[in-house]
């Protein structure tokens, strides 16, 4: 298993609440555009902490940055004084090292929740990924974050630019070049823990593909809840229809 690094934090909610979640970002992304989830847990009593991923933000740079070393990051964040995460949200990215930690060790998290994940990627889903980090790092710049999103909250326009000023561009595009076989399914299928998905309505890289399929094959996997109209990001794209989905999810 590669070294982790160890992952700066942000958090909301108390410091003493007794449930306590991990948020788990995107490529390309920050910590800081989880910020919907954390502000939805920490007003229904969780404390949550979202990181920022190797060579994202504020966290350490490596020379590794293959699925593997994005999971064993994750898989040594714990919540403060150890244990279990009672839950865990990880979006594209997020969500395959999520399911590399979650199966590599049952105790780690009682709870999966995975936004749109990029558990396998077809030839298709990394060209427009790639072709979308490309276009944010070469203007990384609000005004063009706003063309694109016309439509996001100020804030995720704030950050996405951000995101993109502080992350490292070569970190994102080897995390592409050393994954050429994009592919976690049999980690999936190994979870021990339940998953719930909510899945994008439009340009998914989850729903209605082979993984859907397959990782249905692990019956702790349940059926994706869709967010209708939303894309690849639901949390930005119709924030206030994924929170409402993600709340009864945790009952």
């Amino acid at each position: 298993m590669p070294a982790p690094v160890s992952l700066p934090r942000l958090s909301w909610g108390s410091a003493v609440a007794e449930r306590r979640a991990l948020l788990v970002h995107g490529l390309g992304s920050t910590g800081a555009l989880m910020w919907r989830y954390g502000v939805a847990l920490a007003d229904t009593g969780w404390r949550a902490e979202a990181v920022d991923l190797r060579g994202h933000g504020a966290a350490p740079r490596a020379l590794d940055y293959t699925l593997a070393a994005y999971g064993a990051d994750i898989a040594a964040t714990r919540p403060a004084g150890g244990g279990a995460w009672d839950l865990v949200i990880g979006h594209s990215l997020g969500g395959a090292a999520s399911v590399l930690a979650a199966a590599g060790d049952p105790e780690w998290a009682r709870r999966l929740v995975l936004v749109d994940p990029a558990i396998a990627l077809r030839a298709d889903d990394r060209a427009g990924i790639g072709a979308g980090l490309t276009a944010s790092f070469d203007d990384p710049t609000q005004e063009a974050v706003r063309r694109t999103h016309p439509h996001w909250h100020p804030q995720d326009v704030e950050l996405k630019a951000q995101a993109s000023q502080v992350t490292s561009r070569w970190a994102v595009e080897q995390t592409t070049a050393q994954n050429p076989e994009w592919d976690v399914t049999d980690a999936a299928l190994r979870v021990a823990v339940p998953v719930e998905v909510i899945a994008a309505g439009v340009g998914s890289i989850f729903r209605d593909t082979p993984v859907e399929a397959a990782v249905a094959g692990n019956p702790r996997f349940r059926p994706a809840v869709v967010i209708a109209g939303a894309g690849h990001s639901p949390h930005r794209d119709d924030p206030d229809a994924t929170i409402a989905a993600l709340l009864p999810l945790l009952a």
